[in-house]
């Protein structure tokens, strides 16, 4: 039995495939567009996972779209006779996903009438929910899912058993956490879709002081939460979101009010630099979005009796609440989807159809993101060859294993910068050893120099540790593991001096706990740094340049020429710069 996800016409169009109950492939069409967020119909991507599983477009059973046009009806009548302009443009993006089975065949050549898998809509959030819990190492967990928007819903809550989900309750526009958010995001003069992590790394600079002006924009109620609407436009003009066109990032139109000017004071523009005010202000945004977020997760502990969450949709992204969660809410097991946001969809439709609609029992746990393409040895080789690369002075070495260890993590603990490309691309928004860039953790000065020679990005922004999972306990205050950059904690304050580069301003850092059986060669790459350190962490960031993260060995090539990275390994080749 083969099903077939896809997450089109929506913000992080991705695709992916399951074969009798198991994970093949997962990517997100902007790996090979080159667009970031791109949504439109995520052809490539499809391309992709159905080669990855040596499968045909006839050999599919089942088609699984997270869009449920049937969801909350009356709702969307409602709205739809308060916001005419918005209601067409709603009914453009339905009639996009009624033609699936047209671009389908249309993009395999085929006659659209010869797709003979049947296609099932699945509702957005219970596409989230399936995401994380049927993918998950739990029997039994309580299930939440939280974002913008998606079938006229923002939240869900429930629990899994087994292979069944139950639903308990939603929350339905225009209340949203994840629209609060962004509005607030944008208010704050980060305009450009999603920013909202921008703020959350903001936040840590700042003082909490307008704590109770947000809590009049947002305020828990009964089991979820209310927006004070007169300080948010969605509800009267509809969030405007361009979502159709895959060659451009989507974008949201103005989604805070003139009374948000008049609470929390005049609005920041994108080109005005940052003032204590702002910072105070992001701080304030994420303390709330923690107090109504973790409020909820509390409840469901209670209502449910379950030890364990499982955690989707855009808001589940939020690293720092998350690592909250085992001291505030009775939870004591968590585990967020990699592809948390609209990505994830792909897969959470797909085993929807397989446990909920079919009946299958569980036989998966994706305990590891390395679900896109990998490239050969040749490859890399042609693709070496095409770039000019021996003509460039570049010095190109192929390594054993035991010996490219070594040299890469003399070339970190030399204070260089390090391309790391290995192995199947990630799924997710997150490099998690397979394409990043790595540096040395223990230069205070490391966060400045990447973003002079390689990000260019605002230097409020944290870097990443990746530790030694063994090793976790020794170095934050918690040693759950997090092996999708999904959870925040602090660094013990004895170890903060030690790895300054990737602990932020707060004392906290976005950890990727590594082991060695998820991912053996950057579990090595850090062991050797390690034993040449004492150090059992290096800094990682993702291998790109203000684009989507390098996914083939050609834009590997390219960053590295164009930045001022020292070395280069894509699989067992190691480039240095003469």
């Amino acid at each position: 039995m083969n099903i077939l996800g896809i997450n089109a016409y929506h913000g992080n169009a991705s695709a992916a495939i399951v074969c009798e109950g198991r994970l093949v492939a997962a990517v997100e069409e902007e790996r090979f567009n080159r667009v970031k967020y791109a949504a439109g119909f995520p052809a490539q991507a499809i391309r992709y996972c159905l080669e990855e599983a040596g499968l045909e477009l006839k050999d599919i059973d089942h088609v699984a779209v997270p869009r449920n046009p049937y969801a909350r009806l009356g709702t969307k009548l409602f709205y739809a006779l308060r916001m005419p302009s918005f209601a067409r443009e709603r009914m453009k993006v339905l009639a996009k996903f009624t033609g699936i089975p047209e671009a389908l065949g249309q993009a395999f050549d085929i006659d659209p009438a010869k797709v003979a898998a049947k296609f099932h809509r699945v509702e957005h959030h219970q596409a989230h929910l399936a995401s994380a819990f049927f993918v998950s190492p739990f029997e039994r967990a309580a299930l939440l899912s939280a974002d913008g928007l998606g079938d006229f819903a923002s939240t869900m809550w429930g629990s899994g058993y087994g292979s069944r989900m139950k639903i308990d309750d939603a929350i339905a526009f225009p209340h949203s956490l994840g629209l609060f958010y962004s509005a607030v995001t944008q208010y704050l003069g980060f305009l450009k879709f999603g920013d909202e992590y921008k703020v959350m790394g903001l936040a840590a600079y700042g003082e909490a002081e307008q704590l109770e002006a947000f809590r009049k924009i947002v305020h828990a109620d009964g089991n979820g939460f209310r927006l004070g609407l007169d300080y948010f436009t969605h509800h009267r003009t509809g969030p405007e979101m361009s979502w159709a066109e895959a060659d451009k990032t989507p974008m949201l139109g103005k989604m805070f009010s003139e009374e948000m000017e008049k609470l929390l004071g005049p609005r920041r523009n994108p080109d005005e630099p940052l003032e204590q005010r702002h910072k105070n202000l992001a701080s304030a945004l994420q303390a709330q979005l923690e107090e109504i977020y973790l409020g909820m997760l509390k409840k469901l502990a209670e209502r449910t009796g379950l030890k364990a969450v499982c955690l989707a949709g855009g808001v589940a992204f939020n690293c720092v609440a998350n690592g909250k969660i085992f001291d505030t809410t009775g939870f004591e097991e968590v585990y967020v989807h990699p592809a948390a946001g609209d990505a994830g969809l792909a897969v959470g439709a797909a085993y929807y159809v397989w446990h909920q609609v079919l009946g299958k029992p569980r036989s998966f746990v994706m305990d590891h993101a390395y679900w896109g393409p990998a490239y050969t040895r040749e490859v890399i080789l042609r693709a070496m060859d095409a770039n000019g690369s021996l003509k460039n002075g570049w010095r190109i070495e192929e390594l054993p294993e035991e010996s490219l260890m070594q040299r890469t993590a003399a070339i970190v603990a030399d204070g260089k910068i390090l391309g790391w490309f290995q192995g199947r691309a990630e799924w997710g928004p997150r490099a998690l050893g397979n394409r990043s860039i790595v540096a040395d953790p223990r230069r205070p000065e490391m966060k400045e120099i990447l973003n002079q020679r390689i990000k260019h990005r605002e230097i409020f922004r944290p870097f990443a540790p990746s530790i030694l999972a063994e090793s976790t306990g020794e170095w934050f205050e918690k040693s759950y593991p997090s092996p999708f950059m999904t959870l925040a904690y602090s660094v013990r304050p004895g170890k903060r001096g030690k790895i300054p580069a990737p602990t932020h301003v707060d004392g906290t850092g976005r950890l990727q706990t590594v082991t060695r059986g998820a991912n053996p060669r950057y579990w090595g790459l850090i062991k050797a740094f390690e034993q040449l350190t004492g150090v059992p962490v290096v800094l990682n960031t993702s291998f790109n340049d203000n684009e989507p993260i390098v996914c083939r060995p050609e834009e590997a090539l390219d960053c590295f020429e164009r930045t001022r990275m020292d070395a280069l390994v894509l699989g067992d080749f190691l480039v240095t710069r003469s």
